[in-house]
């Protein structure tokens, strides 16, 4: 992790940051995030995730070290960010286990992927392929033989993150409804998977149709939405009026008792 310097220069605003055509990345530096960056961090952040992180994780981020934590600079500014962690198979949740077979042994290391997001203005220009690369090429060494897969998870809405993703050789590995809270709603997950260093998944028979079982369920979970919604919005609605309704039948039904007298 000595290999990049650390560049302290700032600009005073991401907005400030006009629409950026980058044709050479050599001009792009990489360093890794230090506790002065936790302002800038934040402002990138808001500029690409609709999830709000507390202080505390952009002082874990930005000065523990079991992060990898990796920024891209450009003109002193930071326009992407990639964080992880490194975590032994003990350590993991019974949920995480399921992603790489037990049988690499209770000292397996998976990296999982918090974030990484390219500032609006810099995207589309290989950014975020650079960060991931670079996270890649640091669990693929021989010092991280022992890290076996690398995952992370995404809003099952986010197609472009899905598509990049999958071009990087990441693949569906699982479905998780409600997994994000995003403005007071629930919205569904999806877990994606790289395996490295000879790692795999667990075993099972329906392994090679996993991935569109997940699917199918994943669409069924949105279809009982749609239905939950439209049932939920009929309720309102009906509340709303039924007093209307009952006081227009009791007109009605005076009127018809004065014209049967």
């Amino acid at each position: 992790m000595d290999t990049f310097n650390w560049y302290l220069e700032r600009t005073s605003t991401l907005q400030q940051i006009k629409p950026v055509g980058l044709y050479d990345l050599s001009n792009l530096q990489l360093r890794f995030l230090c506790p002065q960056d936790i302002n800038e961090v934040n402002a990138l952040c808001v500029d690409c995730f609709p999830v709000e992180y507390p202080r505390s994780w952009y002082e874990d981020i930005t000065s523990n070290p079991k992060f990898y934590s990796l920024a891209a600079i450009h003109k002193s500014a930071i326009v992407g960010i990639i964080v992880a962690e490194i975590k032994l198979y003990i350590k993991l949740t019974p949920k995480e286990r399921e992603v790489v077979s037990p049988s690499a042994g209770k000292f397996t290391q998976v990296g999982y992927i918090l974030s990484l997001g390219v500032t609006k203005a810099y995207r589309r220009n290989g950014i975020a392929s650079l960060l991931l690369d670079n996270l890649v090429s640091h669990l693929t060494s021989a010092e991280s033989k022992n890290c076996k897969a690398i995952f992370l998870h995404v809003l099952s809405s986010n197609s472009s993150a899905i598509a990049f993703y999958e071009r990087k050789s990441f693949r569906l590995h699982s479905f998780h409804p409600y997994y994000y809270m995003i403005n007071g709603i629930n919205k569904d997950g999806f877990a994606y998977v790289l395996y490295i260093n000879g790692g795999h998944q667990q075993w099972m028979i329906l392994y090679p149709f996993k991935q569109k079982f997940i699917l199918i369920i994943h669409s069924i979970v949105c279809e009982l939405g749609v239905v939950r919604w439209t049932i939920s919005k009929a309720r309102k609605a009906a509340r709303r009026f039924w007093p209307r309704i009952r006081r227009i039948a009791s007109q009605n039904t005076s009127t018809i008792m004065i014209d049967c007298s």
